[in-house]
């Protein structure tokens, strides 16, 4: 199954708490944090929400 890398890259202060909260959701709690999530609907969704605060790459 294709996997997802996803990196905090921006603040979460001063954001939207439903903003916070996906961001928590993806496990990603600090600047510079980073995750591997599956590549599905679900989690292209969180990542389209909050994606000005997000660097994402994409592997196989």
């Amino acid at each position: 199954m294709a996997t997802i890398n996803i990196k905090l890259v921006k603040s979460l202060n001063g954001r939207l708490a439903k903003h916070k909260a996906t961001a928590e959701a993806l496990g990603l709690r600090r600047i510079g944090d980073t995750t591997v999530q599956p590549d599905n609907a679900a989690t292209r969704g969180k990542v389209a929400s909050i994606g000005y605060l997000l660097q994402v790459t994409e592997e196989k």
